[in-house]
Formats: structure tokens, sequence, C-alpha cells
């Protein structure tokens, strides 16, 4: 018993000794270097417990469109790597790492953490345990994941890092930040975060995830983006952009522009401002697609009436300016009807003066297009009609046709949308909630207005457009394109390119979607009606079948 005493009291001197060495004689040497482990552990903050984005498909099925996956990450203690090339062959040999890069970390001194490769499957993870390397080692990794890659990647956004900042960038996950990350600023690798999780695990405590649930349908944002690639391609356009909504409730159920980026892999972005949502965050001169606001407004107020006439020479003098129409032909005696049908400047000109300079300022301004909308999303910008505070007519007269005012692809869209849905400026939204009730922010129009260029508008695509080719035989389809010249930049003038627009709703008088589409720069095409016209039908279509929606013809 004496001997085995002896034994144990020399063992627990032994243990005394080491851990006075240890927490005294060392306490700074092994304080720095945990810190030091600690704060590189700590560069890439943890994304554990965020929050979910989801799409609803029609039938209310949740898609998942931005989740946290798990995996395993390989981290090496360069201090413990002698070798760092035949540590590279090992791992290489096992998972494609760059070898500069690796040996550059392997090489770093008093450094006691580097990662080489994130984003491991269990089997790639075992494979690097079991070569047991000195200095390597794999360990939990979480990261953000987007199931759908590009799909409706403006308005999803990313989670990253801005300068030294990481959390969500750009689109929702911006916008949302907050929420979705509820407690995950307090998150860390401490005996309380550990003590906390697993009385979570044991005792099922509720958990905190939050989740936001988006009105984006992702079949219909599937057929948008094919829609646009597929024009851009064709025309070999510098952008495209379209919005599909339902123009009563404000319910946005697609919305992509071109090109776009996979949130998966941002960092591969060599320019940044592909990013920033041109939906919302850009501002355009419409073009032609605006003279049904200025011929409503017009026929709102009683000053003319779809049959009221002028004579039109082709081109008009204001302010020394010479505005002409579009093939700078005379039509004679013409009504407003014809203005729409062959979308005639100078009708639109007649219209505006008609109403007045201070009318169509109004108007103008109620159907919001100088305002953000609202929507959930980031970087909303106003739109610009700054110039209808000029007194010169001038500014008026290409106001009428959608030029020298600008307002956002969305804002242009929802003011549209008051021409289908009875005259009401409604708010658009683009996540769920338990309230989503159309939000009325006021009445433009009257709704017998909102009827009758309804019928002027069916009109056009039955008539007009393409010459009637592209006339539904069982649904009526309201619309009107727009070519309109790109401003140039930093001074005044325009350019010879081309912006081209298209609008539409249908079915025209009980209409449950409204589409906007716009295709910059387009080559080989002069107008909208023939580069957008064929994407917009295929979309209309697709819609009207997809939605089972009755013929109302």
């Amino acid at each position: 018993m004496l001997v085995v005493g002896i034994f144990f009291l020399l063992i627990a001197g032994i243990l005394i000794y080491r851990l006075f060495y240890l927490q005294v004689v060392k306490f700074d040497y092994y304080r720095e270097k945990a810190n030091r482990q600690y704060a590189a552990s700590q560069t890439k903050p943890p994304i554990a417990g965020r929050g979910t984005i989801y799409f609803r498909e029609k039938d209310n099925q949740l898609v998942s469109a931005a989740v946290v996956r798990e995996g395993y990450k390989v981290v090496i203690n360069p201090s413990f790597i002698k070798d760092p090339e035949r540590v590279y062959e090992k791992i290489s040999a096992v998972i494609p790492i760059d070898r500069e890069i690796f040996l550059k970390k392997a090489k770093k001194e008093n450094d006691a953490y580097e990662e080489i490769a994130l984003r491991l499957d269990f089997d790639k993870a075992e494979a690097i345990k079991n070569l047991g390397i000195d200095g390597v080692n794999v360990i939990n990794d979480e990261w953000r994941f987007y199931p759908g890659g590009n799909l409706a990647s403006h308005v999803l956004g990313f989670v990253g890092y801005n300068e030294n900042n990481f959390g969500g960038q750009y689109g929702i996950e911006k916008s949302y930040e907050n929420y979705l990350t509820g407690n995950a600023e307090n998150a860390g690798n401490s005996f309380t975060d550990i003590f906390l999780g697993l009385g979570r695990d044991i005792f099922n405590f509720p958990s905190d995830e939050k989740e936001v649930i988006l009105t984006i349908e992702p079949s219909v944002q599937g057929v948008l983006e094919a829609s646009l690639e597929k024009v851009l391609s064709q025309y070999s356009g510098e952008s495209a952009g379209g919005i599909i909504l339902n123009p009563k409730t404000g319910k946005i159920l697609a919305m992509a522009a071109k090109p776009d980026f996979d949130p998966n892999f941002y960092s591969k972005v060599e320019n940044p401002a592909i990013f920033l949502n041109p939906l919302v965050s850009s501002i355009m001169e419409v073009g032609s697609s605006m003279k049904p606001l200025t011929i409503s407004s017009a026929l709102d107020i009683g000053s003319i009436k779809p049959d009221t006439t002028y004579y039109d020479n082709g081109y008009l003098i204001i302010d020394k300016a010479r505005i002409e129409n579009y093939d700078a032909k005379a039509r004679g005696k013409v009504d407003m009807q014809t203005v729409l049908n062959e979308s005639l400047n100078t009708g639109a000109v007649f219209a505006m003066r008609q109403l007045g300079k201070e009318n169509f300022r109004n108007y103008i301004a109620d159907f919001g297009l100088g305002d953000k909308t609202g929507i959930e999303l980031p970087d909303e910008i106003k739109g610009n009609i700054a110039s209808l505070n000029n007194p010169r007519e001038i500014e008026y007269a290409t106001a009428s046709f959608g030029q020298g005012i600008a307002p956002t692809p969305l804002g242009f869209a929802m003011a549209f949308g008051a021409l289908a849905n009875g005259g009401y400026l409604v708010q658009p939204y683009i996540v769920e909630t338990t309230e989503n009730k159309p939000v009325i922010k006021r009445q433009v129009l009257k709704n017998e207005t909102s009827e009758e260029i309804t019928r002027m508008l069916v009109k056009v695509v039955d008539e007009a457009l393409l010459g009637g080719t592209v006339r539904m035989e069982h649904y009526s389809i309201a619309a009107k394109t727009g070519t309109a010249q790109i401003p140039l930049q930093n001074q005044k003038g325009y350019s010879e390119d081309y912006l081209h627009t298209f609008v539409g709703y249908g079915p025209a008088f009980d209409a449950k979607f409204l589409i906007f589409l716009y295709l910059k720069r387009p080559q080989g095409v002069k107008y909208a009606a023939y580069s957008l016209t064929p994407a917009f039908m295929d979309i209309m279509k697709f819609l009207l079948n997809y939605y089972e929606i009755p013929p109302d013809r």
C-alpha cells in the first residue's frame, strides 16, 4: 500500500507540475497561440442557424431556394508540416487543390490555422483523415447553398463578404439579413454554445431558425429566364430583363435579368455590377410603351376620346426641335386608336397637349413613375421625372412618348398595371406573409378609363401588332411595344443604340398576368415588335396554360 501510495503521489506531483508549467510558466505563450488559432477559425463567420429561403410552386409546395448545407473542410497547422511538397502530393491525390496556394499557406511560420479545401462530402473527408498526416485535420463545415444555381439570382443575392463584413449581399439575403440570421451573430465555439446546442438536441428545445417564402414560382421563373436568354442570344443584346406579376394584387411571380450569376460561385464574377438587380436598381426611357399612359390620362380627364382625331403631318416643331414619327411619314387625319396601332409620336404629343402640361405632370406622378415602389428588395432607386419640372413644352412632348423621363422597370410595370386592374396603383410584393392582401396606394384612373384603354390595347394586338398575326383566338391580350433611343452617358443627346420594351396583360378584361420585357442594344433588329413579340406571346401562352385560365372569348 505504501508503494502504491508513493506511486500515486508521484503521478499527482508530475501532473501538478505539468499544469503549473502550462498554466503559469507558459501562460502567455499558450494564450497567444490559442487566441491566434481561435481568431483564425473565425475568419469565416459561422452560418449555422441561418434561415431558409423558399420559392412557392402553384400548388403551394415549397421549393428550397437558399439553404445551409453541411459538410467538411480541410485545415492545416503549418508548424507541424515538415515536407509541404509531399503533403501536397498526398492531399491532391484525393481532392483537387491549387499547388501554389497550398505551398504558400503551408510555409507560413507562427500560423496554426489555414483552410485549404472547403465543402467536402463525407467520403472525401474520410479519405483525407485516413492519410494520417500530422498537421492536417478535417473539421465540420457549413455554407450557403443555392439549389437552383442562377435561378432568380438577382432576387436572392448571396451570402458572402463585403470588405470585412460577412452576411447577406444583394437581394433578399441582404434585405432580410437580420431576420434570417436570428441569433447567429452570437454564435461561437465556446463551452456555452456547445452546452446549449446539446440541450436543444437532447431536450428538443424549439429552434429559432427563420424562413422567408418568396412569391416567385420556380417554373414561371425558369420560363422567363429561358426566354430572356434566347432573345439576348438571338439579337446579341447587351442585357435583357423581365417581370411577371399579378396586376390586381402586386404579387411578383417572376423577376429576372440577363446576364446574371450563380450565387454559389459569386467570387468568380469579375464585374460586381452584375450583382445589382436592374429591375429595381436602374432606370430607363421606355419609349412608346409610355403612350398608353399618356392617352389613358387624357381619356380619364375627358380631353380626348378613342375617336378623337387630329391631322398628322408626320412631324412637329416644338421649341425649335423637330419631333417625328418613327418613320417620319404623315398619316393625315387619324384617331387615337390609330395613334396606338401605328405608335405615332405626334399623336402622343397631341394627347398631352389636350391634357395640359400640369395635368400630364400630375398623372405621371400619380402613376408613381418618379417614386420607389417599396418592394422588399434592397437598393431600389426612384424613377427620374425631373424633366417635367422644366416649363419648356419640349420636355412634356418627349415624355409623352417615353423619352426624357426614366422610371425603373418595376415602377413602370406597376404603373401599367393600373391600366389592367381598374385604375389602381398597387404595392408590389415578393415575400409572402400571412397578411398578403393587396395594398392600394391610390386610384389613378377611373374604372371606365381602365376598360377603355384596355379595349384600345386589345385592338393593338388583334389588328396592328405584326399585322395582327399574333392575335389569340380564345384570349384577349392588351399590349404595347416601345423602341427608345438610349441617352448618351454624361452628356446631352442620344446615341444610335436602342432599348426595346414590351408590356402587356391578359386575359385583358380580367387580367391575371402582366408581363414587362426589355432588351438593351439589340443588333440586327430595329423595332421591339420584331424582337420581343415572340417572347411575350410564348410566355403569355405558357401562363394561361400552366395556370389553367379559361378562355375569355
